[in-house]
């Protein structure tokens, strides 16, 4: 979907944001332009943090159907996590005179209330990552068995079917589980992970880093708790920083909702609402990318997916075509069938190299957002304190 279908919204600015601006003029939310009123620096931070979040999801909403939920698309999307937390810290760090008068104080604590409810979900992502890495070593082993041979013999045959027959019943496993994998007491502080795993099922038997009825469909249902736009009252009495708290609370709300599609973990119920008024210039790429993320998941081959991202897909195929490859195969392979499967092994070999040059960043990046929010929430703590 293309960038310009929001153009149209940003460019006449009927926003929260810009009504900021006009609040002590009347003592009411009014959309329109300034129209050379010239507010405080404090207000036009504030004008610039709404504008900012509408041009980076603007940005995520252009991604066509190939890029949308790949791991380059999540990378984008948590760089835009980043940023905007960072803008919010300076933002919050501004207004400490605020923070223990009522209702900002009430408004920032909610805030990392809700903050702290994402740290669950970042430590779920993480063992999902963990759990597509499993898969990824069992695509390693059919690569290198079959790539590169002068000839491909009936053991490099059996080892190959092995793995893929390994890694169709972890998969399976995750679907019909709905669960995540993960290790005790493991945290983005301390990785006591062992590092060396059999198989699929014996990493699948170690302990969790979330309680096992923990949900992340209830997590997500208790981050968005009460998420609803400040009255007008409040952000005349906050001088606007309750619209700022609630832009990033729904910027927390959707990226967590997001990780949540995409990867695999625990109870990954995606039918969570959204409910925000469009009068915010972020409303619309928000809620577009919520409606084409949903329309992912009830694709057909998508309806019972591990997780959303493209790369799992990609997985998925790879290994159903392999799969009806080698279950035709008879030897001595015939120089055609010795043909389609080095074309199959190239195909898979590009769904490795991506998992393999993909997953350890984006492990590293959710980590950020992590230790991120957790500074955060402390510095906010300790300035309300």
């Amino acid at each position: 979907m293309p960038a310009t279908d929001y153009q149209g919204v940003t460019a006449s600015f009927s926003t929260f944001g810009r009504s900021i601006l006009s609040l002590r003029r009347d003592q009411q939310v009014h959309f329109m332009e300034s129209g050379g009123h010239e507010g405080t620096s404090q207000e036009l931070e504030l004008e610039a943090f709404q504008k900012e979040v509408a041009e980076h999801f603007n940005d995520l909403a252009s991604a066509d159907s190939d890029q949308l939920l790949s791991i380059p698309w999540i990378h984008k999307l948590l760089d835009v996590f980043l940023s905007c937390q960072e803008q919010f810290k300076s933002i919050v760090s501004k207004n400490k005179g605020l923070l223990n008068k009522s209702p900002a104080d009430r408004y920032v604590m909610e805030y990392f209330e809700r903050s702290v409810k994402a740290l669950d979900v970042c430590n779920a992502i993480r063992d999902g990552i963990e759990l597509i890495r499993q898969w990824q070593k069992q695509l390693e082993i059919v690569y290198y068995a079959l790539d590169n041979q002068r000839s491909i013999g009936e053991g490099q045959i059996r080892r190959s079917m092995k793995a893929l027959i390994d890694l169709a019943i972890g998969m399976l496993d995750e679907k019909e589980s709905n669960t995540s994998v993960a290790h005790r007491n493991r945290s983005f502080g301390r990785n006591n992970a062992q590092k060396d795993h059999s198989s699929l099922s014996q990493f699948r038997s170690l302990s969790w880093s979330v309680s096992r009825n923990w949900s992340a469909a209830k997590q997500l249902q208790a981050i968005g708790q009460n998420l609803v736009a400040p009255k007008t009252n409040e952000i005349i009495a906050t001088n606007g920083l309750a619209v700022a708290v609630f832009t990033m609370s729904y910027v927390l709300y959707f990226v967590m909702w997001t990780l949540v599609a995409a990867i695999p973990c625990q109870d990954r119920g995606l039918q969570t609402h959204f409910h925000v008024t469009r009068q915010f210039i972020w409303a619309a790429p928000v809620l577009s990318l919520h409606e084409r993320i949903l329309e992912e998941s009830r694709k057909r081959e998508r309806r019972n997916a591990c997780g959303l991202l493209r790369e799992i897909n990609k997985i998925e195929k790879c290994a159903r075509h392999m799969n009806e490859l080698t279950d035709t195969i008879h030897f001595p392979l015939s120089e055609e069938k010795e043909g389609e499967v080095k074309q199959r092994v190239q195909e898979l070999g590009l769904v490795y190299s991506g998992l393999k040059d993909g997953l350890g960043p984006l492990e590293r990046q959710v980590r950020e957002v992590f230790h991120r929010i957790v500074r955060s929430r402390t510095e906010g703590l300790d300035s309300i304190g």
